[in-house]
């Protein structure tokens, strides 16, 4: 909040902000527990862990982390597959479905190749099926993706998607019952494109939104992480 109140040219210390929330009844919402379900082929290879949980990053394109949440609606349950780029939070790639099949993280990965061309990016996910598949695989080969994979069932070893999920059942999902599948994709849209990525502030990128971030970055004022 203080943050936010400072970028539209407000001067106000962190303690005052909390006093006047306070006294106007107003904080913060609580992120809730989000449970995401991975399902694992036992005949398929993972690919090796190449993050070991560190998820820093020196530029852009050096290192992406993806994974698949649920949104439930009154029509069904429809699944979303992010790519984010570790070095600015940014959601560079995702699709929404009403399956869990392949296709799905294919087509996240097909939006983030497509709008970052990077050469020789990490591509951390757990070990779902989806991600072990043989197309997905083939599909990391031809674009130049290195796939890498942590162990089973340890959010820990995927804590910045993870992360990305907390934040958008806190700020989104716990806040809005769907009623069709159509609405929820909408919501779904604007968040992160009309919130997250333009304007929402991560303490990490000095409260920053994840564009601003990339924006600085770009024109030499802020330092990578």
């Amino acid at each position: 909040m203080q943050a936010e109140l400072r970028a539209q040219g407000v001067s106000i210390s962190r303690k005052r902000v909390a006093r006047l929330m306070r006294q106007g009844g107003l904080r913060g919402v609580s992120r809730r527990r989000f449970v995401v379900t991975t399902v694992r082929d036992k005949d398929a290879e993972p690919a090796p862990d190449l993050v070991q949980r560190n998820f820093q990053a020196g530029g852009p394109n050096q290192l992406w982390v993806a994974d698949i949440t649920y949104i439930p609606t009154g029509t069904g349950f429809l699944y979303l597959a992010v790519v984010l780029d570790a070095w600015s939070r940014r959601v560079v790639g995702w699709a929404m479905a009403t399956h869990l099949r392949t296709e799905l993280v294919l087509e996240a990965l097909e939006m983030a190749v497509r709008q970052r061309q990077p050469h020789g990016v990490i591509h951390h996910s757990d070990q779902g099926c989806q991600y072990t598949s043989i197309a997905f695989g083939k599909r990391c080969r031809e674009s130049g993706v290195r796939p890498s994979m942590g162990s089973v069932g340890d959010a820990y070893d995927n804590a910045l998607c993870e992360s990305f999920f907390a934040t958008l059942e806190c700020e989104l999902l716990a806040r809005r019952r769907f009623a069709t599948q159509t609405e929820a994709r909408m919501a779904v849209f604007d968040f992160v494109e009309g919130f997250y990525n333009p304007r929402r502030r991560h303490s990490a990128l000095g409260y920053l939104s994840p564009l601003e971030y990339e924006r600085g970055a770009s024109e030499g004022d802020l330092h990578a992480l």
